[in-house]
């Protein structure tokens, strides 16, 4: 997230991923591959920070990681048996190395490397605090406010200094930090973004975002990173520590709506079939008459295979994804978002043909992807087009790591349901319910409540938004009672 007034910028905020190894020999080259089944969370840029001994190395820079690390020689400087790495969606105008993560930085005592995925919502007051005690900022990063904190910290040790940070950042959060000693996961009291550990060998552990991650380098499943906990890993293996025992899970329902890879497992549920459910709830509560439905790959896929079972209309492949195009949602511009939608999808005309088309796709935040793909429907044949959508309608911002922050960006904040009908050119439009989606993600296994943060489509956000109380001041919105570290 950038530090800037919201009324300057559309979207300040990003959505990454983090991967570590402990104890592993190549830990750069396996951290390479565990970022690249994370690469779908982050393209903007990527870096990798080893540990040789006790002495840390970072390579970093702009793009995907294939291109970051294009030269062999960037991975072979990067030695040791432990490294962290990250892959960064970055906003517009906020795209430069130095915030490209992990960062990483020398103390007079001892190295830290830190990444992080999420957004911390009192970013801004905490910034101007420490910078008008001193603190110099290299980056525009809200995450680099947590290692200033560590450092300003009179506690005797670092764990210690670590759990009093912690404790003065608010938001959604998994940091990833590495010392000449260890590696540390740490999680919000909320758990708003998915954060696992896997295992190797008996001594040798990973952190990952996904489990999707643990899966690409034959990594075991070994537990999430729970709300509030602080966990250690180094040669005498893992200790799992809290920094605060105040914590309700509240994990963020678009990471089972889009962001997660299917393959992987969010706290016991896996994406696929939770994606799967959403499409039989849809289909069960906005029926309509067709002859086919068609999902918009990749992440709506589950979805239409959901609805067509629930409704027996068959599932066919109507648009076909250039699989080499980089994701829309997570372009920076909207110039860009536009422009990439149809150098990525194309439609099949002999499926099409004087065809009733049911769409279903994931979500609806600002409308031009849906536009431009029912245009493509009815260039291709297709007689009518019933769009469905996997996902109640997105009203309200996101403050706890997904790029949605102004209100103004999300199109039904602004038009009713009919209005968006209009304008993407569809001839009926249907969401799932906020009941629906619950249901089907079916978190109950976790104890009392939902599991969830449904806030983007009830306005019922689980924790004050802090810096960002302006943007929904005049907006239905509830917050639940502040977790108090």
């Amino acid at each position: 997230m950038e530090i800037e007034s919201l009324s300057e910028n559309k979207s300040l905020n990003e959505e990454c991923g983090i991967f570590g190894v402990w104890n592993v020999p190549d830990a750069a080259q396996l951290t390479f591959y565990g970022l690249h089944a994370l690469q779908h969370r982050g393209q903007e840029g990527a870096g990798i920070v080893s540990n040789n001994n006790g002495q840390l190395w970072q390579e970093r820079g702009l793009g995907l990681l294939s291109k970051v690390f294009a030269d062999p020689q960037k991975l072979a400087n990067l030695t040791g048996k432990a490294a962290i790495g990250h892959v960064r969606y970055a906003t517009a105008g906020s795209n430069g190395v130095e915030n490209i993560q992990p960062f990483m930085v020398n103390f007079n005592d001892m190295q830290v490397a830190l990444g992080h995925n999420g957004n911390i919502t009192n970013a801004k007051t905490l910034r101007k605090q420490l910078e008008d005690e001193g603190a110099i900022f290299q980056s525009s990063s809200d995450t680099e406010i947590l290692l200033h904190l560590i450092r300003r910290s009179k506690k005797a040790t670092f764990e210690e200094q670590l759990k009093e940070a912690l404790n003065q950042v608010r938001g959604g959060f998994a940091f990833l930090l590495m010392t000449p000693d260890g590696i540390y996961g740490a999680l919000d009291p909320h758990g708003f973004r998915p954060f696992v550990i896997g295992k190797l060998a008996d001594d040798s552990y990973v952190f990952a975002s996904e489990t999707a991650a643990l899966n690409a380098i034959n990594a075991e499943f070994v537990r999430d990173v729970e709300p509030g906990e602080l966990v250690k890993i180094d040669d005498h293996g893992m200790k799992i520590d809290h920094y605060t025992d105040n914590t309700e899970l509240a994990i963020d329902s678009m990471e089972y709506v889009y962001f997660a890879r299917p393959d992987s497992t969010i706290c016991g549920v896996n994406v696929h079939q939770a994606r799967e459910r959403m499409g039989k709830n849809l289909a069960k509560e906005k029926p309509v008459a067709a002859d086919i439905v068609v999902g918009v790959p990749n992440s709506s896929l589950s979805a239409t295979l959901g609805y067509s079972q629930q409704s027996g209309i068959p599932n066919e492949m109507g648009l076909i994804k250039n699989q080499y195009i980089a994701r829309t949602f997570i372009e920076p511009t909207q110039e860009r978002r536009e422009k990439a939608v149809r150098m990525k999808l194309s439609a099949v005309s002999s499926v099409l043909q004087d065809q009733r088309v049911v769409l279903v796709d994931d979500s609806i935040v600002r409308g031009t992807t849906s536009k431009y793909i029912i245009q493509m429907l009815r260039e291709a044949g297709a007689k009518e087009v019933h769009v469905r959508i996997a996902s109640p309608a997105f009203k309200y911002p996101s403050f706890y790591g997904v790029d949605m922050q102004t209100s103004k960006e999300l199109i039904a904040a602004n038009f009713t349901k009919d209005e968006i009908k209009a304008k993407i050119g569809a001839d009926s439009l249907e969401y799932l319910s906020t009941d629906g989606l619950i249901a089907a993600i079916d978190l109950k296994h976790r104890g009392a409540g939902t599991g969830l943060t449904t806030a983007y489509f009830d306005g019922n956000y689980p924790s004050p938004v802090y810096d960002y109380e302006k943007e929904v001041a005049n907006q239905a919105v509830t917050f639940q009672p502040e977790l108090k570290n």
